[in-house]
């Protein structure tokens, strides 16, 4: 699949080919949608490659007389119309609701056409990655007195401690991320939530969207909990997660957890960091408030996802050179 588009064009051409839920057969009450959500994504993906981080922003982008920019706005025009600033502001405010299922669609058939397992087990590995938020942070003691000492901090986000390397704490959100293991990375799930929810909360809505594939669910302490190995067992899945205690753990599955979690290691850790490296937002949401991080953060993995789904159909190596490809774009 050549054509002679550039690759921000070609990027916001493959939305079209995206497993979007079908529309509902009974009509809703209310104002019907007069844009699809389709379109929305695809906006979504210009914001991030380029940068544009408001609906103003994008306005502005696609009234420059660029021959890219000629490309795209008939590609953000649905039935011969164009949304108004008010329009955008409200759709893209809602999207990131879509976004995790969305995500978990374009997991599943990306496990399809590049069938990440083929050289091991069916395994996905599931942690969160520390984002800190945009500004200032709102320390303890001034959010109790519902002081805001200065106008940069976010307000929407909350506090939270990390073991990984060291105990430390953070002030911000939490990516959650499900990620196929094996030679290739692929988001198969992801949720955005304050810093101060817990792993075991939100990973029933990662399991929900994980292919049928899948065998094993790969997590640390955090994951092993046991309604999420009731869960894990409705559906088939032995879920491998690192045990509480003092180590050396000396119980009979100690060496075939050590191989898993070498295997979780090996594929979630290093994601986390090739994922902020590709945004290059050094850890820190560039926005403020919640649906405007989620929109995103949940909107950059579904890019990661286009993105592997462009080399493949372009042929090219999947899996590398992807942050060459979206500063090219």
């Amino acid at each position: 699949m050549i054509s002679g588009d550039s690759i921000l064009v070609s990027l916001v051409r493959l939305v079209d080919h995206l497993p979007f839920p079908p529309p509902p057969v009974q009509r809703k009450r209310g104002r019907q949608q007069t844009y699809s959500d389709r379109l929305i994504v695809k906006a979504v993906v210009v914001m991030i490659i380029r940068r544009l981080y408001t609906a103003w922003a994008l306005l502005a982008f696609l009234q420059q007389e660029d021959p890219v920019v000629q490309q795209l706005r008939p590609l953000l025009t649905e039935n011969g119309q164009f949304p108004t600033r008010r329009t955008w502001e409200r759709r893209l405010a809602a999207l990131p609701q879509t976004l995790p299922g969305l995500i978990g669609r374009l997991g599943r058939q990306l496990v399809t056409v590049l069938n990440p397992w083929a050289q091991q087990g069916h395994g996905a590995a599931c942690d969160s990655t520390a984002v800190r938020a945009h500004g200032g942070v709102w320390h303890k003691k001034d959010r109790e007195a519902g002081v805001v000492p200065h106008t940069s901090i976010d307000t929407e986000a909350h506090w939270s401690k990390s073991g990984w390397h060291g105990w430390w704490w953070w002030y911000g959100w939490k990516l959650h991320l499900a990620v196929s293991i094996g030679s290739l990375w692929i988001p198969l799930a992801a949720e955005f939530t304050v810093a101060n929810v817990a792993d075991s909360e939100v990973a029933p809505l990662l399991l929900t969207q994980l292919p049928a594939e899948v065998r094993y669910v790969l997590g640390d302490q955090h994951y092993n909990t046991p309604d999420l190995r009731l869960e894990c067992t409705r559906h088939n899945r032995e879920l491998v997660a690192t045990r509480r205690g003092a180590y050396p753990h000396t119980d009979g599955g100690v060496e075939v957890r050590r191989v898993f979690h070498q295997l979780r290691s090996h594929a979630i850790e290093p994601f986390n960091g090739l994922f902020k490296n590709l945004f290059e937002w050094g850890g820190q949401m560039p926005v403020k408030g919640l649906r405007r991080c989620q929109l995103l953060a949940l909107g950059a993995v579904l890019l990661y996802q286009l993105v592997l789904l462009y080399k493949h159909q372009h042929r090219h190596p999947v899996g590398v050179g992807i942050k060459a490809l979206l500063r090219a774009a």
